[in-house]
């Protein structure tokens, strides 16, 4: 689970940067809604106690 968390931070940093440097448009808003879905994803299916 470890790598999901990677591929967030990595989203939220590109989004982050192309938002405040201006640049691929509408691109960056789906990289943040992709980064959205995946913790979403991650809270649903975390660590599930028995």
């Amino acid at each position: 689970m470890k790598i999901l968390w990677w591929i967030i931070v990595i989203l939220l940093v590109v989004w982050l940067a192309g938002f405040l440097l201006d640049i691929a448009g509408g691109i960056i808003h789906i990289l943040i809604v992709i980064a959205i879905i995946l913790v979403i994803y991650n809270l649903i299916t975390g660590r599930k106690k028995v």
